[in-house]
């Protein structure tokens, strides 16, 4: 029973009778009260009438009986309690599903997250948008959604000219045994290419193809790249095939829901890329610009007033990500059948989407049905207060940093979940400060003080079988905790409905907190009769909405801790 909708319906009934037109109840849980209403004061205004003398009138006339009892406080807040009987039968009625059903009307779901660059090892920055991205997908698929989700894997570009050159140097066994370390592989590469100090005689020698040159040889090995050539073809594939595979092995360390079925990378849609062109030309929304083709949506400007472009295709002839992002998003409703899609890739993103979504939508590919939204985040921070590297100012491998979870923590699920929960637990669009020592404490808001609430519960019930029964409230600590167990369906819809996965861990350790103070005044084994299986249920029902919701944030759960 979602008690808080209940209210503001059963408000939103009497409001617009008072007002004459529909009115937000704004029913929020209070300190004051179960639930509070503070939508008299906003509402005094418009009618020329006393806040509080507005509010009474509304607690008048609200069918409430039977369900809350009502008082107006201060200038016109209207308090609600609910009924101790409501609040136990509410708690015994929650199902497997804790009292969420699945939505109404499911749609389908494209949520494109993580998207590393082939060739390279995942880093601290890829930690975001893989861990926020898959909670999000976890928890619309629960709630019935058909959930796609989209590995945009960066595995296309001149780049690879130079990696799969590098490839045929070292040759077939070397280089595999080389892939095995794919950041040492990398850089390997880009000294080669970097050292190599073309002279201009070389330089004139390249159109003709005569060069010997490393660099000279990346380039050319590109176009071979592109025009299909067997050799560069096959190296390339074995090339991403390893990339692979080291992701998929980082993913499930982290416990992410992604597989190999879900990458799709940007080689995908280059045989797509000229009918963008085509598309935006015929209907008269390419510009040139300095050689290259352009868009210029209405409404983005840069700091100089003028009017900004996105690059369809470069000055050069090539395709940039801008191309690549159109063609995805034209796939992803045309082919796929997307009802919205998701990006949660980081906030120096922001205008790069809303400019590929205004394109989008001019060119008739992203039409008024399909919604797409650009979940943007935050970075991830040192102590310093700066962007967390290593101490030698290189970026952080994530496969290092997972190790160092392992090592610090008293099991895998600990230190995972401590790094997932730390990045869940604040607004996703604000910056936080990556800290071991914070994020590992047992108390607080972190990880292991959920994990522990879990544990502590699991150990009450691993000492026997006890049977289970209806919830009696007697205490006031069983009470607020019954009240905090009724919080999980605001809490999943929040999280769900606005993309913002901390307003389920914060309601889970807000639980936590609440289950605390429950178990230090309320003895639960050492109750008899009614009481002891009032309380276990109460146990219970803990026990289950902390792993539900933590399953949905992607957090595993030790039985012991």
């Amino acid at each position: 029973m979602n008690l808080e909708a209940l209210l503001a319906d059963r408000l939103a009934a009497a409001f617009a009778a008072v007002a004459g037109s529909a009115v937000d109840p704004l029913v929020r849980q209070s300190q004051h009260a179960d639930f509070q209403s503070g939508a008299a004061l906003a509402l005094a205004r418009r009618l020329g009438r006393p806040s509080r003398e507005i509010a009474i009138e509304v607690a008048h006339q609200a069918d409430l009986a039977g369900l809350a009892d009502v008082e107006v406080s201060g200038p016109g807040f209207i308090n609600l309690d609910v009924g101790d009987a409501v609040l136990a039968a509410a708690v015994d009625a929650l199902d497997d599903r804790l009292g969420v059903p699945p939505v109404a009307a499911p749609e389908r779901i494209v949520i494109d997250y993580s998207g590393p660059n082939a060739a390279k090892e995942m880093q601290v920055g890829h930690l975001r948008s893989t861990i926020i991205g898959d909670a999000l997908a976890r928890i619309l698929e629960w709630q019935g959604h058909d959930v796609i989700r989209v590995n945009h894997l960066g595995d296309w570009g001149t780049q690879f000219g130079m990696l799969i050159e590098h490839m045929v140097e070292l040759g077939s066994e070397e280089a595999e045994h080389s892939l095995a370390g794919l950041t040492d592989f990398y850089r390997a590469a880009r000294v080669k290419f970097d050292g190599d100090d073309e002279s201009p005689s070389v330089r004139s020698r390249v159109v003709a193809g005569r060069s010997d040159g490393f660099r000279t040889r990346a380039r050319l090995r590109v176009v071979a790249l592109q025009s299909g050539d067997e050799l560069s073809r096959a190296l390339w594939r074995r090339l991403i095939e390893q990339t692979e595979l080291t992701f998929l092995d980082t993913y499930a360390r982290l416990g992410v829901t992604l597989t190999g079925d879900d990458f799709v990378g940007e080689s995908f849609y280059q045989e797509q890329l000229a009918s963008v062109v085509e598309d935006l030309a015929a209907q008269g929304l390419l510009v040139e610009s300095e050689g290259a083709l352009c868009v210029f949506p209405p409404g983005f400007t840069g700091r100089d007033g003028e009017s900004l472009p996105l690059i369809v295709r470069k000055s050069d002839g090539g395709f940039g990500y801008a191309a690549t992002d159109l063609a995805a998003l034209r796939h992803r409703v045309r082919a796929l059948g997307a009802d919205r899609i998701l990006y949660v890739v980081g906030a120096p993103q922001r205008t790069h989407f809303r400019m590929v979504f205004a394109v989008c939508r001019a060119a008739g590919w992203l039409p008024s049905t399909v919604t797409a939204e650009h979940i943007e985040f935050g970075s991830i921070l040192g102590a310093d207060g700066k962007m967390f590297k290593t101490r030698a100012g290189d970026n952080v491998r994530l496969a290092d940093l997972l190790d160092e979870a392992d090592s610090r923590a008293t099991a895998p699920p600990v230190g995972i979940g401590a790094i997932k929960y730390a990045d869940l637990s604040g607004d996703r669009r604000s910056d936080y400060v990556f800290d071991w020592d914070r994020m590992l404490a047992s108390t607080g808001n972190t990880g292991p003080y959920l994990q522990y609430a879990y544990a502590r519960i699991r150990s009450i019930f691993a000492r026997g079988a006890f049977d289970l029964g209806p919830v009696v409230l007697t205490a006031p600590a069983e009470r607020r905790l019954a009240l905090a167990l009724l919080g999980f369906e605001p809490a999943v819809m929040a999280a769900a409905g606005l993309r913002e996965p901390h307003r389920l861990a914060s309601y889970l350790h807000d639980l936590a907190v609440a289950f605390s103070g429950f178990y230090e005044t309320c003895p639960v084994l050492r109750s008899s009769g009614e009481t002891r299986a009032s309380r276990l249920t109460l146990a219970d029902r803990t026990a289950r909405t902390l792993a539900l919701g933590l399953s949905l944030l992607g957090i595993d759960l030790p039985d012991v801790m």
